[in-house]
């Protein structure tokens, strides 16, 4: 009796669904072996037969993208089952809009040091201030800074770059 030295291992999906893995397998591309638990938390979230008939109706160059995306989506679900991968998203962004803040001061300050010879006050303090013409200023100790130009505008205070020349 000749046996075949040649061994393909069941994918992921296979192993865990305790079936034998054809060459045609629709989960074996995406799902190897060694990455079980990225299956296991697919079928738990979706269902094998959803995620099947999911990659089958889409064009072979889709099918990667699409169970990359259904295993993030899985994942974020299992660690937060009420907001999922929203939740991370939003998180994100907060990060985003706060570093944005960060970086407007820097740019501020920035500015300031660009447009002022002499060192900046003792006191540093931040805070919007009113004029009542309709525009944000930024104010950095007595020095008001106004947001409505652009940093073309306010990096040119000197009449042309940091050095004065144009």
């Amino acid at each position: 009796m000749a046996s075949s030295s040649y061994y393909n291992p069941p994918c992921a999906a296979c192993k865990f669904l305790r079936r034998k893995c054809i060459p045609g397998c629709i989960f074996s591309p995406y799902f190897p072996p060694q990455e079980t638990e990225k299956f296991v938390n697919v079928h738990k979230i979706f269902g094998a037969s959803n995620v099947a008939k999911l990659l089958k109706e889409l064009l072979p160059h889709q099918r990667a993208a699409a169970a990359n995306s259904l295993a993030y989506e899985a994942e974020a679900r299992v660690h937060d089952p009420v907001h999922g991968c929203i939740g991370v998203i939003s998180s994100l962004q907060r990060q985003v809009n706060r570093l944005q803040k960060e970086l407007d001061s820097a740019n501020a300050d920035l500015i300031w040091f660009a447009c002022n010879d002499m060192p900046p006050p003792l006191e540093v303090g931040r805070r919007n201030v009113d004029f009542g013409g309709g525009g944000i200023f930024y104010q950095t100790g007595s020095v008001p800074i106004s947001y409505d130009m652009t940093w073309n505008d306010i990096y040119n205070c000197h009449g042309g770059g940091m050095d004065g020349s144009n």
